[in-house]
């Protein structure tokens, strides 16, 4: 009985010395995946391939963990509202950080430019749609359904609306549009086939799959994106980190990688 007892304590005793060494080998202080709430990251839609890219980079950098929300900025704004939990939100168009500041959802200081966006007319490989100007849409009659992002609430559709009434095609293509609810969205609607043409971001345009006419940006308001932290943070310091990794050197260098104007470079209307 005092053999079995003894030999009990014994094995609680390696337990807890194992137990506190493994402890010990944790630096303090040091990010882990384990110990660290992820970064709740709220981006517009037309940042998924350079975020997705951007986060894998710098989460081997840092250890920082992030889970990051793609959507339409409107939509996205209007949840934050509400009192969505991201800890910071890049938005596709300025207005709506500036919007949130005012009602004093946002850490003021933190609000920053990171990138100007781009459009174009885009359609399937291999549709033998030859579409090379907005005029294509209306007067080609191969053109019979075109989508865009939602006006109303995603900056990427306002902007395609407003180059067309510029070149006053919009009252003769308006009843061929198909809205998307954001520009990912309005993406997968010309894939599925259901249109014949739409207008997306250059950042989501990949070649292999469509092909890509750069629309004038001087025909739309120009897409000055910007981010900030939402004041209900609980890792400023993470989130911090985050954006100055976005308007970093390697950032920048992901972000030009998929067409965006940096913000040195922008063009004015």
């Amino acid at each position: 009985m005092v053999k079995s007892i003894n030999r009990t304590l014994w094995l609680v005793m390696l337990s807890l010395i194992i137990l506190f060494g493994v402890t010990a080998c944790a630096a303090p202080g040091q990010n882990t995946p384990s110990t660290t709430s992820k970064l709740r990251i709220a981006a517009a839609a037309d940042l998924t391939l350079a975020f997705k890219e951007i986060a894998t980079q710098f989460e081997q950098e840092t250890n920082i963990p992030t889970e990051i929300t793609f959507g339409s900025t409107g939509t996205t704004a209007l949840q934050i509202e509400n009192g969505a939990p991201y800890d910071i939100f890049a938005a596709a168009d300025v207005a709506y950080i500036e919007a949130l500041n005012k009602k004093g959802l946002i850490l003021a200081d933190t609000q920053q430019l990171y990138a100007q966006g781009r459009i174009g007319i885009a359609t399937l490989k291999g549709s033998n749609l030859s579409i090379t100007d907005l005029q294509d849409l209306a007067d080609n009659p191969m053109v019979k359904k075109i989508a865009i992002a939602e006006p109303s609430h995603a900056p990427y559709g306002k902007a395609a609306k407003q180059a067309l009434e510029y070149r006053n095609l919009w009252v003769n293509v308006e009843q061929k549009m198909v809205y998307g609810q954001n520009i990912q969205d309005t993406l997968a609607i010309l894939k599925s086939g259901n249109v014949d043409a739409a207008i997306i971001a250059l950042s989501i345009y990949k070649p292999d799959e469509v092909d890509f006419t750069l629309i004038d940006g001087s025909w739309h308001a120009p897409l000055n994106q910007a981010m900030a932290i939402l004041k209900t943070t609980k890792q400023e310091e993470n989130a911090r980190k985050f954006m100055a990794y976005v308007n970093g050197e390697k950032g920048r260098v992901v972000m030009k990688n998929y067409g965006f104007l940096l913000p040195d470079e922008f063009v004015k209307k």
